[in-house]
């Protein structure tokens, strides 16, 4: 058995092994950075050369290959040039200039590509091929070529490659938004430079439009490579440099991806061009290469899988046995530590922090002198070392000055030995053996905290037992009610009660003993005090008990509620003034309905019980010419003097419109109107005129109650929906209804 095996993983192991893999994480961040920098400037170079060629006339700066009829255009080598430089100062690390310059020339390649698949897509030219050169290397040109124009795909490829360019400028944009248009121009480039390499002409060019250049297709993959790696720690790329297990097999696995499919269709294509075997026997060897290169593949993906899993399995044990050996330690009364070997604390239990008052974060990874007071740390850190010497177990007692005090300990001390007997950490249990001397001083010194807080109480405050007699008291009593604590002590509680109130006061406070479990209770109905002077006051008291095996205590808090008394009074005084006076306004506002002789009619308001009683409801009974009488209904939202004053504006422009003779939709159009120019306003209301004459009545309501009509036989209904009633639209609030009797 190893060591590993025999010892439990310790708290700080795992953080060291993170930390073994942050400078692996580093270099390799570190390392794709630099790739993807020499990328772009390698690509930004071609440009450069290519642009060169075309300022000074060289042939041989256009093409890679002398004789070559493909050559890079001059608005190609602006744009690879541009994209270079943007991806070259993105690499380079962030700086608002550096950014601003970086997006610029992104913006720059986008354009001239997103103007070129333009004229593919349109047919028209916009005079942007030969704006800075005129190409004369396409006199053999077919139809579909035009002099100056970059290819489709190097158009497609120099579009995608500026919006990658552009993404990977701003940090608030995700990185895949720039890593897979990058992998989209690199297989743009691939496919240009497989078709060189396979001598396959159809995937140079697009049917008869013009090809792509080879030094152009070196200069997307670069440009790819770059937009894919400028962000290294982020997107699809994290995944590649992760410094894990994962991480090397995607490499692995993307270097094979790229690597060996390409070389085996080669040696096959070189195989049937030399005539050594058959395009049929050719496709079988490239199909049983690629099938023993992933087999490979896949096996090596399956061994590294399997030791994840065993890994995995390994430090899910290790977890399991650290959090039992945790939770055994934290249910310890005793205070247990483990240490290594230097004195670092590698693992302590909820105890050692109680007794410390250092939480665990604080304690592990740090030595005694991290932790401890100085002498003391002199005195553990040397017993540490005797118990290691000896190589045996320890026990003793001892005195230590600890945070908390002095205190008599036992303390046992031994060594963790691994399978060969060496030992690798030390392991202390220590009691605490003070005498229980020191519980009877703790409660001593309860008893004083306890004093002191009934003492800082702002109100009188009596304790009393279960029969009602006073055990303990504080000094505010005295002003209260004039007598001193220590005479309180001994009497009733009820001999500070008037005379004529003591009989209910002792029964309450009996009905609130008898009580099985008794709740604190404030009340202040009816009770009084008795002053020294003889004279009584008012007072509010807040009981509470506490009942142990052998006695029952109350605690009594009074206070003196003379002027809340007089307060409430003057309030209450106050309010019924402001009522009567809101109560005369309302009924002044909303006046007396007229009682006519051809119309008897009968109406009731309430008040509403919880306010003042102002509010914006009212009705009235308006003659009109004739037999005809309007009734109006109305409710100004809210309660209050606004709702009130809204209420006789709008009862005195209803009872105005009426007197018109204008009809109920009309009317109620006006006040529609007039409620539109009132802020924050919502009012319902309904309109009837009663014609006694034609037997008939007109309405129009404006979100108010329905109407019920009442027919000489049958049971009460709805007026639009019993009736055959006309509804007519009069405002977008309001509609109208005219029913005949």
């Amino acid at each position: 058995m190893t060591r590993e095996q025999q010892a439990p993983e310790l708290p700080g192991a795992r953080g060291a092994v993170q930390a073994d893999a942050l400078p692996f994480r580093v270099s390799v961040l570190a390392a794709a950075r630099t790739v993807a920098r020499a990328a772009a400037l390698t690509a930004a170079l071609l440009g450069a050369l290519s642009l060169t060629g075309w300022i000074a006339g060289v042939e041989a700066l256009k093409s890679v290959l002398p004789g070559d009829p493909v050559a890079m255009k001059a608005n190609t080598a602006v744009a690879v040039l541009a994209l270079g430089i943007s991806l070259g100062l993105v690499a380079t690390g962030p700086g608002r200039a550096r950014s601003v310059a970086a997006r610029s020339a992104a913006a720059l390649a986008a354009l001239i590509g997103v103007l070129t698949l333009l004229e593919y897509m349109t047919g028209a030219h916009l005079g942007i091929d030969e704006l800075l050169f005129t190409d004369d290397s396409t006199g053999t040109a077919t139809a579909a070529e035009t002099p100056g124009r970059m290819a489709p795909n190097t158009a497609a490829a120099l579009t995608l490659g500026a919006l990658a360019a552009l993404c990977a400028a701003v940090p608030r944009v995700p990185a895949w938004v720039s890593q897979i248009p990058g992998l989209a121009v690199a297989a743009l480039g691939m496919l240009r430079l497989y078709g060189a390499a396979y001598a396959v002409p159809e995937l140079e060019r697009f049917g008869a439009y013009t090809g792509m250049a080879l030094h152009t297709a070196l200069a997307l993959v670069l440009l790819g490579t770059a937009a894919f790696l400028v962000r290294p720690d982020e997107g699809p790329a994290g995944l590649l440099t992760n410094a894990g297990t994962t991480g090397t097999l995607g490499r692995w696995l993307f270097a094979t991806a790229a690597v060996v499919p390409p070389l085996l269709g080669w040696a096959v294509l070189a195989g049937e061009d030399a005539g050594v075997f058959g395009e049929r026997l050719g496709t079988a060897l490239l199909v049983c290469g690629h099938v023993a290169v992933f087999t490979a593949v896949v096996f090596t993906a399956l061994a590294v899988g399997r030791r994840i899993e065993v890994a995995h399995a390994r430090a899910e044990w290790q977890v399991r046995q650290n959090a039992l050996l945790q939770a055994f330690m934290d249910h310890t009364p005793a205070v247990v530590f483990i240490k290594d070997l230097d004195g670092r604390y590698l693992a302590v239990n909820t105890r050692f922090e109680e007794t410390t008052g250092l939480s665990r974060d604080r304690t592990l990874g740090r030595r005694d002198r991290d932790v401890l007071p100085p002498v003391l740390a002199r005195q553990v850190r040397a017993a540490d070392r005797a118990v290691l010497a000896a190589g045996t177990p320890v026990q003793r007692e001892e005195t230590l000055a600890l945070p908390g005090g002095p205190r008599d300990l036992l303390t046992s001390l031994f060594p963790l030995n691994d399978g060969d007997g060496t030992p690798y950490a030390l392991c202390g249990v220590v009691t605490d053996v003070t005498e229980r001397a020191a519980a009877q001083r703790e409660v001593q010194r309860s008893h004083r905290r306890f004093r002191a807080l009934l003492e800082s109480a702002p109100d009188a405050t009596l304790i009393t037992d279960g029969r009602g007699v006073i055990v303990m008291a504080n000094a505010q009593v005295e002003p209260l009610f004039g007598r001193a604590p220590g005479d309180l002590v001994g009497t009733g509680v009820v001999d500070l009660v008037p005379g004529p109130h003591r009989r209910r006061h002792g029964a309450l406070l009996d009905a609130y003993l008898s009580l099985r479990d008794p709740k604190p209770t404030v009340t202040d109905r009816d009770l009084y005090g008795l002053r020294g002077d003889g004279g009584e006051f008012p007072v509010e008291v807040s009981v509470s008990s506490l009942r142990t095996e052998e006695e029952a205590l109350v605690f009594l808090t009074v206070r003196d509620i003379t002027e809340r008394r007089r307060a409430e009074a003057e309030r209450a005084e106050r309010y019924e003034q402001h009522r009567h006076i809101a109560y005369t306004l309302q009924h002044s506002l909303m006046g007396e309905p007229p009682r006519l002789p051809y119309l008897p009619s009968a109406h009731r308001y309430l008040a509403s019980v919880q306010d003042p009683g102002v509010g914006g409801d009212w009705f009235d009974v308006i003659p009109l010419d004739g037999r005809r009488t309007g009734v109006v209904i109305g409710d100004v939202m809210g309660r209050g003097l606004e709702a009130a004053a809204v209420m006789g504006q709008l009862r005195a422009a209803s009872h105005a419109l009426a007197r018109t003779g204008t009809t109920p939709g009309r009317l109620m159009t006006g006040l529609d109107a007039f409620v539109a120019d009132l802020a924050d306003q919502l009012v319902t209301c309904a309109y009837l005129v009663i014609d006694q004459e034609a037997g008939e009545v007109s309405l129009c309501s404006a979100g108010h109650l329905p109407v019920i009509v009442l027919p000489p036989t049958g049971p009460p209904a709805g007026c639009p929906r019993r009736s055959a009633c006309r509804w007519a639209s009069t405002t977008p609030a309001a509609a109208g209804c005219r029913s005949r009797r």
